[in-house]
Protein backbone atom coordinates (compact mmCIF):
# COMPACT_ATOMS: atom_id res chain seq x y z
CA UNK A 1 0.00 0.00 0.00
CA UNK A 2 0.88 3.88 -0.54
CA UNK A 3 0.02 6.11 1.77
CA UNK A 4 -3.55 4.53 2.95
CA UNK A 5 -3.10 5.69 7.07
CA UNK A 6 -6.95 6.68 6.38
CA UNK A 7 -8.55 3.26 5.75
CA UNK A 8 -6.09 0.55 5.67
CA UNK A 9 -7.28 -0.48 8.75
CA UNK A 10 -10.99 -1.32 7.57
CA UNK A 11 -9.49 -2.72 4.61
CA UNK A 12 -7.45 -5.47 6.66
CA UNK A 13 -9.98 -5.79 8.69
CA UNK A 14 -12.11 -6.95 6.24
CA UNK A 15 -9.95 -8.83 3.85
CA UNK A 16 -9.42 -10.90 7.21
CA UNK A 17 -12.68 -11.44 7.74
CA UNK A 18 -13.31 -12.15 4.07
CA UNK A 19 -10.68 -14.73 3.94
CA UNK A 20 -11.36 -16.35 7.41
CA UNK A 21 -14.65 -17.73 5.55
CA UNK A 22 -12.65 -19.96 2.95
CA UNK A 23 -11.90 -23.18 4.47
CA UNK A 24 -8.28 -23.30 4.63
CA UNK A 25 -5.44 -21.36 6.55
CA UNK A 26 -4.63 -18.25 5.03
CA UNK A 27 -1.95 -15.11 5.64
CA UNK A 28 -1.67 -11.75 4.94
CA UNK A 29 1.50 -9.99 4.17
CA UNK A 30 0.95 -6.04 4.49
CA UNK A 31 4.00 -3.91 2.32
CA UNK A 32 4.67 -0.53 2.72
CA UNK A 33 5.67 1.14 -0.44
CA UNK A 34 7.53 3.70 0.68
CA UNK A 35 4.63 5.86 3.04
CA UNK A 36 5.16 9.14 3.81
CA UNK A 37 2.39 8.91 6.23
CA UNK A 38 1.44 6.30 9.00
CA UNK A 39 0.60 3.39 7.59
CA UNK A 40 3.92 1.18 8.26
CA UNK A 41 2.66 1.71 12.42
CA UNK A 42 -0.88 1.02 11.84
CA UNK A 43 0.19 -2.26 9.56
CA UNK A 44 2.66 -3.72 12.60
CA UNK A 45 -0.02 -2.69 15.10
CA UNK A 46 -2.76 -4.88 12.51
CA UNK A 47 0.27 -7.61 12.86
CA UNK A 48 0.46 -7.46 16.80
CA UNK A 49 -3.69 -7.56 16.65
CA UNK A 50 -3.98 -10.34 14.07
CA UNK A 51 -1.98 -13.51 14.04
CA UNK A 52 -2.35 -14.16 10.52
CA UNK A 53 -1.23 -10.41 9.26
CA UNK A 54 2.83 -9.70 8.98
CA UNK A 55 3.72 -6.36 8.15
CA UNK A 56 6.91 -5.09 5.95
CA UNK A 57 7.80 -1.88 5.28
CA UNK A 58 9.65 -1.14 2.07
CA UNK A 59 11.56 2.17 2.40
CA UNK A 60 13.05 2.49 -1.18
CA UNK A 61 9.61 1.95 -2.52
CA UNK A 62 8.72 0.65 -6.37
CA UNK A 63 5.82 -1.36 -6.76
CA UNK A 64 7.43 -4.11 -7.99
CA UNK A 65 9.77 -4.49 -5.28
CA UNK A 66 6.58 -4.27 -2.94
CA UNK A 67 5.57 -7.44 -4.76
CA UNK A 68 8.69 -9.37 -4.22
CA UNK A 69 9.17 -8.84 -0.97
CA UNK A 70 5.44 -9.84 -0.21
CA UNK A 71 6.11 -12.96 -2.14
CA UNK A 72 9.52 -13.75 -0.70
CA UNK A 73 7.72 -13.68 2.77
CA UNK A 74 4.88 -15.86 1.82
CA UNK A 75 4.70 -19.51 3.20
CA UNK A 76 1.41 -20.52 1.45
CA UNK A 77 1.50 -23.11 -1.50
CA UNK A 78 -1.10 -20.82 -3.25
CA UNK A 79 0.33 -17.00 -3.24
CA UNK A 80 -1.49 -14.16 -4.43
CA UNK A 81 -0.77 -10.02 -4.52
CA UNK A 82 -2.66 -7.00 -5.40
CA UNK A 83 -3.03 -3.42 -5.21
CA UNK A 84 -5.10 -2.55 -1.75
CA UNK A 85 -6.23 0.89 -2.79
CA UNK A 86 -8.91 -0.51 -4.40
CA UNK A 87 -9.47 -4.47 -4.55
CA UNK A 88 -12.36 -5.33 -2.14
CA UNK A 89 -12.44 -8.15 0.04
CA UNK A 90 -15.16 -9.81 -1.61
CA UNK A 91 -13.03 -9.79 -4.65
CA UNK A 92 -10.21 -10.88 -3.07
CA UNK A 93 -11.90 -14.00 -1.52
CA UNK A 94 -13.39 -14.65 -4.81
CA UNK A 95 -10.12 -15.10 -6.57
CA UNK A 96 -8.57 -16.96 -4.06
CA UNK A 97 -11.50 -18.99 -4.39
CA UNK A 98 -11.24 -19.31 -8.20
CA UNK A 99 -7.96 -20.36 -7.68
CA UNK A 100 -8.52 -23.29 -5.30
CA UNK A 101 -10.82 -24.54 -7.49
CA UNK A 102 -8.78 -24.17 -10.59
CA UNK A 103 -5.21 -25.04 -8.81
CA UNK A 104 -3.20 -25.57 -12.33
CA UNK A 105 -4.19 -21.96 -13.54
CA UNK A 106 -2.89 -18.83 -13.09
CA UNK A 107 -5.96 -16.70 -11.91
CA UNK A 108 -6.36 -12.98 -12.24
CA UNK A 109 -8.83 -10.26 -12.21
CA UNK A 110 -10.11 -8.52 -15.23
CA UNK A 111 -11.10 -4.66 -14.58
CA UNK A 112 -14.31 -2.95 -15.63
CA UNK A 113 -16.18 0.06 -15.09
CA UNK A 114 -13.24 2.49 -15.18
CA UNK A 115 -13.41 5.86 -16.32
CA UNK A 116 -13.41 6.64 -20.28
CA UNK A 117 -9.62 8.05 -20.11
CA UNK A 118 -8.18 4.99 -17.48
CA UNK A 119 -9.77 2.55 -20.05
CA UNK A 120 -8.13 4.17 -23.10
CA UNK A 121 -4.59 4.14 -21.50
CA UNK A 122 -5.13 0.41 -20.31
CA UNK A 123 -6.24 -0.58 -23.77
CA UNK A 124 -3.22 0.98 -25.37
CA UNK A 125 -1.02 -0.27 -23.25
CA UNK A 126 -2.88 -3.91 -23.21
CA UNK A 127 -2.06 -3.53 -27.37
CA UNK A 128 1.57 -2.69 -26.77
CA UNK A 129 2.01 -6.16 -24.80
CA UNK A 130 0.60 -8.42 -26.62
CA UNK A 131 2.43 -6.68 -29.54
CA UNK A 132 5.44 -6.80 -28.28
CA UNK A 133 5.51 -9.91 -25.88
CA UNK A 134 1.98 -11.85 -27.26
CA UNK A 135 1.31 -12.49 -23.62
CA UNK A 136 -2.17 -13.92 -22.81
CA UNK A 137 -5.02 -11.85 -21.29
CA UNK A 138 -6.77 -8.71 -21.54
CA UNK A 139 -5.65 -6.82 -18.54
CA UNK A 140 -1.79 -7.05 -17.79
CA UNK A 141 -2.05 -4.88 -14.68
CA UNK A 142 -5.23 -6.65 -13.79
CA UNK A 143 -5.31 -7.48 -9.76
CA UNK A 144 -5.79 -9.75 -7.95
CA UNK A 145 -3.24 -12.41 -9.29
CA UNK A 146 -3.34 -16.36 -7.67
CA UNK A 147 -0.89 -19.06 -8.85
CA UNK A 148 0.21 -21.83 -7.30
CA UNK A 149 3.41 -22.28 -5.81
CA UNK A 150 4.65 -25.33 -8.38
CA UNK A 151 4.53 -22.57 -11.02
CA UNK A 152 8.00 -21.31 -9.54
CA UNK A 153 9.08 -19.21 -12.52
CA UNK A 154 6.91 -16.63 -11.27
CA UNK A 155 9.01 -16.49 -7.95
CA UNK A 156 11.67 -15.44 -9.92
CA UNK A 157 10.51 -12.18 -10.88
CA UNK A 158 12.91 -9.41 -11.25
CA UNK A 159 11.46 -6.03 -11.94
CA UNK A 160 11.26 -3.39 -8.81
CA UNK A 161 9.27 -1.06 -10.78
CA UNK A 162 5.45 -0.72 -12.52
CA UNK A 163 6.60 -3.41 -15.30
CA UNK A 164 6.40 -6.13 -12.54
CA UNK A 165 3.44 -7.04 -14.09
CA UNK A 166 3.95 -7.39 -17.75
CA UNK A 167 7.05 -9.48 -16.69
CA UNK A 168 4.43 -11.43 -14.75
CA UNK A 169 2.72 -12.38 -17.68
CA UNK A 170 5.37 -12.78 -19.64
CA UNK A 171 6.72 -15.96 -17.67
CA UNK A 172 3.30 -17.48 -17.88
CA UNK A 173 3.20 -17.23 -21.59
CA UNK A 174 6.37 -18.43 -22.12
CA UNK A 175 6.73 -21.72 -19.48
CA UNK A 176 3.02 -22.36 -20.67
CA UNK A 177 1.08 -21.20 -17.24
CA UNK A 178 -2.97 -21.18 -18.27
CA UNK A 179 -4.16 -18.32 -17.32
CA UNK A 180 -8.02 -17.90 -16.47
CA UNK A 181 -9.50 -14.89 -16.21
CA UNK A 182 -12.31 -13.48 -13.74
CA UNK A 183 -13.99 -10.32 -14.25
CA UNK A 184 -14.33 -7.37 -11.67
CA UNK A 185 -16.17 -4.46 -11.56
CA UNK A 186 -13.44 -1.57 -10.88
CA UNK A 187 -14.23 0.17 -7.78
CA UNK A 188 -13.20 3.54 -6.82
CA UNK A 189 -10.46 3.51 -3.97
CA UNK A 190 -10.30 3.11 -0.49
CA UNK A 191 -9.21 6.49 -0.03
CA UNK A 192 -6.57 8.48 -0.59
CA UNK A 193 -5.54 9.42 -4.11
CA UNK A 194 -4.39 7.16 -7.28
CA UNK A 195 -0.32 8.23 -8.29
CA UNK A 196 -1.68 6.74 -11.82
CA UNK A 197 -0.49 10.03 -13.92
CA UNK A 198 0.00 10.67 -17.44
CA UNK A 199 3.70 10.68 -16.58
CA UNK A 200 3.63 7.46 -15.31
CA UNK A 201 1.56 6.27 -18.24
CA UNK A 202 4.15 7.25 -20.49
CA UNK A 203 6.83 5.73 -18.21
CA UNK A 204 5.36 2.35 -18.87
CA UNK A 205 4.67 2.66 -22.27
CA UNK A 206 7.88 3.53 -23.54
CA UNK A 207 9.52 1.12 -20.26
CA UNK A 208 7.99 -2.05 -22.47
CA UNK A 209 9.71 -0.70 -25.38
CA UNK A 210 13.07 -0.89 -23.48
CA UNK A 211 11.84 -3.90 -21.73
CA UNK A 212 11.33 -5.44 -25.29
CA UNK A 213 14.78 -4.72 -26.67
CA UNK A 214 16.73 -6.02 -23.35
CA UNK A 215 15.45 -9.08 -22.73
CA UNK A 216 13.11 -10.45 -25.71
CA UNK A 217 9.67 -11.43 -25.86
Amino acid sequence: MYNQADHIENVVVGYEAALSLIACPHELILVSNACRDESPAICQNLARRFETVHAIDSKPGGWGLAIKLGLQEARGNVLAYTNSARTTPDQLAMLVLHALLNPDNVVKAVRGSRSALRKAGSTLYNWECRLLFRVPGRDVNGTPKVFPRTFSKLLELTRDDDLIDLEFMTICRREGYPVLEVPVRSRQRHGGESTTRLKSALKLYTGALRMRSEWGA
